[in-house]
């Protein structure tokens, strides 16, 4: 059994053929999608696609880029969509110091405020970060500092792009790294960390429709591609693709509370 943990299955890539991409995950043995909220209209689209297919489950949270935007009212709807009984995570929230598409100030203040709302909700983050290492490990370490911390991950660092040494701060906080299709890339950084990551603290992903496995670059991706990811970390940790697929799998269903005990303990 394989989960994607992070896919954008609401954007307008796949308007033409979204249900022949769910069926073809459902084929290739995915058994459970979480699609990513990035702004209000987004966190809305994934409810709906989630109320619409029971192994879709959705997030909500606006992405850094558009932290300057945020209105109010856009921080209340959010809490209010963070109830619905589909929502996984809030998330994909963060700071990207890369290309700066909102100032600093207003993303740290986003960021800060959607920590509270997941910590309202009782909900783990979808964590993204670029370019912007030390100040999202310090803000995540105070909003860890401050939970009541059950015996279960607190969230997940996105597509990881972070060192080992840092992953393994990330891990000691309660975190899981997650990782996508740049492990399968020639002379990969990424590869090369995941290898050092335990498994049981890992979870695959495709990003989708961004980050295509080596096999199919070039090309929008999608969920039944996340065996692409499985498999290569397999073969760098000498294991099964099985294997990866198992715990990987049971991992999100720790995270995320999925009500899914097909092959795993959930």
């Amino acid at each position: 059994m394989l989960l994607d943990s992070h896919t954008h299955m609401d954007m307008p890539e796949f308007d033409d053929d979204r249900d022949a991409v769910l069926q073809r995950a459902r084929e290739s043995g995915v058994a459970a999608i979480i699609t990513i909220g990035i702004d209000v209209a987004s966190s809305e689209a994934a409810i709906a696609l989630a109320e619409k297919h029971s192994d879709v489950y959705a997030t909500v949270g606006i992405h850094p880029h558009d932290a300057s935007k945020v209105t109010e009212a856009d921080t209340a709807r959010l809490e209010d969509l963070a109830r619905h009984p589909k929502i996984v995570a809030v998330g994909e929230i963060g700071l990207d110091f890369y290309r700066n598409r909102s100032s600093k100030e207003s993303q740290v203040d986003s960021f800060k405020r959607q920590l509270e709302i997941a910590s309202k909700a009782g909900l783990p983050v979808v964590i993204h970060s670029r370019n912007a290492r030390d100040e999202v490990f310090d803000i995540l370490k105070d909003w860890v500092d401050g939970l009541k911390i059950e015996d279960r991950p607190v969230g997940v660092l996105h597509c990881f792009s972070g060192d080992a040494d840092l992953g393994r701060k990330y891990i000691d906080m309660g975190f899981l790294l997650s990782f996508a299709g740049p492990v399968t890339y020639p002379k990969s950084a990424a590869a090369n960390v995941a290898k050092e990551i335990p498994l049981d603290k890992m979870l695959i992903e495709t990003d989708c429709p961004f980050l295509t496995p080596q096999a199919h670059r070039g090309k929008r991706n999608e969920p039944s591609y996340v065996s692409y990811i499985a498999a290569k970390i397999a073969e760098m940790k000498g294991m099964s693709p099985e294997s990866v697929a198992e715990i990987t799998s049971a991992n999100a269903i720790r995270l995320f509370r999925l009500p899914i005990k097909q092959g795993v303990e959930g």
